[in-house]
């Protein structure tokens, strides 16, 4: 099955609405049109992952009108495997999956994709991309920038994308954090490489600060494959959470606080660490206007720690 076309507004808003009987295309009533025309378009880039796939499945549950979710993933296999699911109760139509290799694509398409969307919620990996070239020392390939994650940004700033959320990760102040470690290899000069996620993506995040995007960006704590809506959340800033010493966070409830960003003004321009308390630990967080508010205006500072 060839890659989708990136879904242009019209189709997307109508393509679910349209019923085809004896051969003609009968329309709705012009309520559910007007409801249709004035949702909002909200990509999902890595909606086959476990958590992006939380965020668009909620996106697509939410009350007609509200939201028109467009899920990006990777590869055939990956549409067929979330087309095939109905996780959460939810059924995904054909039409709001796209396939891209985000990494690979031709701007245009991206582009093409960004048109008229009002968000994009971004769940990708910042696994650093390989640039094509053989570092002359180790003899092995040279890594740079997540290529993924800078396409989508380039391309939400140049279509005017309201708004850009990111899922990053808590630990980014620590450069000698154990996750840095995953993929590194020592070389026989005794230099490294390979590894350094967080320092990766922190880097995409000062991009898509220095952007000019507006923006959010959440650093869940240690991911948990756990129900969400049980648990108080808590926020800080710079690796620090007062209220709690647990360092994890269901990937529902993660995908509960990117969803408030899309409807919160006050989520814009902040950057924040996000983590949870243990099951009956307190009081199960439905204010997520008040969560936000606690941080009382602190953001992260990308002065600490590394980026790549």
């Amino acid at each position: 099955m060839p890659a989708l076309e990136a879904p242009k507004r019209m189709p997307l808003l109508l393509l679910s609405t349209l019923l085809l009987l004896g051969g003609r295309l009968c329309l709705p009533p012009c309520s559910a049109l007007a409801a249709a025309a004035t949702a909002r378009r909200v990509l999902v880039a890595g909606a086959g992952g476990q958590t992006g796939q939380h965020v668009f499945r909620k996106l697509l549950a939410e009350p007609a009108g509200q939201y028109v979710p467009v899920g990006i993933v990777r590869s055939e296999a990956s549409r067929d495997e979330l087309l095939g699911s109905t996780s959460g109760g939810v059924v995904v139509p054909p039409e709001s999956v796209v396939v891209c290799d985000i990494a690979n694509a031709n701007p245009s398409f991206l582009d093409d994709l960004m048109r008229d969307a009002d968000a994009i919620v971004i769940c990708t990996s910042a696994k650093p991309s390989p640039t094509g070239e053989i570092d002359e020392a180790t003899g092995r390939p040279k890594f740079g920038f997540p290529t993924a994650i800078l396409n989508l940004i380039d391309a939400a700033k140049r279509g005017g994308v309201g708004h850009v959320v990111l899922c990053g990760s808590m630990g980014g102040t620590n450069p000698n954090h154990p996750l840095n470690g995953l993929g590194k290899v020592r070389n026989a000069d005794g230099t490294s490489s390979g590894g350094d996620i967080l320092k990766w993506k922190r880097r995409s995040e000062v991009y898509l600060i220095d952007s000019g995007c507006p923006y959010t960006i959440v650093h869940p704590g240690g991911l948990l494959n756990e129900p969400g809506n049980e648990r108080e959340l808590c926020v800080g800033v710079d690796d620090v959470v007062p209220g709690t010493t647990n360092n994890s966070i269901p990937r529902e409830d993660v995908a509960n606080v990117m969803i408030a960003a899309l409807e919160d003004e006050r989520f814009r321009g902040r950057s924040f660490d996000l983590v949870s308390k243990t099951v009956g630990d307190g009081v199960v967080t439905r204010d997520y206007a008040a969560l936000i508010e606690s941080l009382a205006g602190k953001n992260c500072d990308y002065s600490l720690g590394e980026a790549a």
